[in-house]
């Protein structure tokens, strides 16, 4: 039985291999994800950057993160073969559906709390356009409140 999550993959390519290996080595994990029927959500190739300490003799990395949906096994499969790539300095895979899942909770849970007291203070649940501060973007607590400063 194999669930489709989405995990976050971050690899660090050492700064002397070309953009050429980076694009390679993007293609390789590529073609893995498409064998195991995976789906790339998002690719961000952030450069060349100065890293937080030395591995090795190495002070600098091409940083890559990639989202990508799928299985155990395929994570097990491009972990194991960024292991043993020699131009990739350190990898990581992080699963990151339930840390999204927490949060939509989350906001599910703030959102209609704050419609629970707008609703007993004689307001509409959601905010109206024109109501309030700014943009609508600040924190729900004080509505109703800004003339009592």
């Amino acid at each position: 039985m194999s669930t489709a999550r989405q995990y976050e993959l971050v690899y660090i390519v050492t700064p002397e291999a070309p953009e050429q290996d980076v694009a390679d080595l993007h293609t390789q994990i590529e073609q893995i994800v498409q064998r195991y029927n995976g789906t790339f959500d998002k690719t961000e190739n952030w450069g060349r950057k100065r890293m937080a300490y030395d591995i090795g003799r190495h002070r600098e990395g091409t940083y890559v993160v990639e989202t990508i949906t799928g299985s155990g096994e395929l994570m097990k499969e491009i972990d194991r073969r960024l292991r043993v790539n020699d131009a990739v300095i350190r990898h990581l895979v992080v699963r990151v559906d339930e840390e999204l899942q927490v949060a939509e909770r989350t906001k599910a849970a703030r959102t209609s709390s704050t419609s629970r007291r707008r609703v007993a203070r004689g307001l509409p649940a959601e905010r109206q356009p024109g109501e309030g501060r700014g943009d609508g973007d600040q924190n729900d607590d004080m509505d109703g409140a800004e003339g009592l400063r």
